[in-house]
């Protein structure tokens, strides 16, 4: 039976960021290995899901996928301890999965899964750009499919004009925009506790399948 996340992993999550200190984080050092473990168990059973369709992600330890709950603030303004949420990347570990994959995030009231592109190198983001221009009715059919838009946003930081190189004319241009690329699946708590909610996750990641291919395909072409 695949994994299911605790409502006590969600109450975990809440009081931290009510408490982000290590006094408190040390007095709670059980419930937290209990949260993290649940969301480990959590990931595996997804990526179980996720290779269903997509075997690149089968063999994967979902300990390697799950970020560290500890921040690094040496060069951040909050100096707050510690992360109140619980991420995984599923990423496949074969060189020809590029750099687009599946991104599932536990925060409550915040709960969201994502794909697309996230701060990558400018020599990706150029081949990407490139795809969307010389390949335009291909991205828009994918963006414009119905089972796209009812499912995700796209969002991304944008600059104010068509970056260098191309063509300010260019139709695709408010794509050209983008410094990165990620569609975005906000989740209810109520849903997440549900016993089928891995199912759910694999059924939205299935639905990025298309876009993902899409962007990671000229920066395969690089290699």
């Amino acid at each position: 039976m695949t994994a299911t996340i605790k409502k006590e992993t969600l109450q975990f999550l809440k009081d931290l960021k009510l408490h982000n200190d290590r006094d408190w984080f040390n007095e709670n050092k059980e419930k937290f290995i209990s949260a993290n473990e649940n969301f480990i168990q959590f990931a595996q059973g997804l990526i179980d899901e996720v290779a269903k369709f997509d075997r690149s992600v089968a063999g994967l330890d979902a300990k390697n996928s799950v970020f560290r709950i500890y921040r690094d603030v040496r060069f951040s303004k909050d100096k707050s301890p510690y992360k109140t949420f619980f991420g995984a990347t599923l990423m496949g570990k074969e060189k020809s999965c590029g750099i687009a994959g599946y991104y599932f995030h536990l925060e409550p009231g915040n709960s969201f899964l994502a794909g697309g592109v996230h701060m990558t190198e400018p020599q990706n983001l150029k081949a990407i750009r490139e795809e969307i221009s010389d390949n335009g009715k291909t991205f828009l059919k994918i963006v414009n499919d119905k089972n796209f838009k009812d499912n995700f946003k796209i969002e991304g930081e944008k600059l104010a004009k068509v970056p260098q190189g191309f063509d300010k004319e260019d139709p695709m241009a408010e794509f050209l925009k983008y410094k990165e690329l990620m569609i975005h699946h906000s989740v209810k708590d109520q849903q997440i506790l549900t016993g089928d909610f891995a199912t759910y996750c694999s059924k939205i990641f299935k639905a990025m399948v298309p876009f993902n291919k899409f962007v990671n395909d000229p920066v395969m072409a690089l290699k």
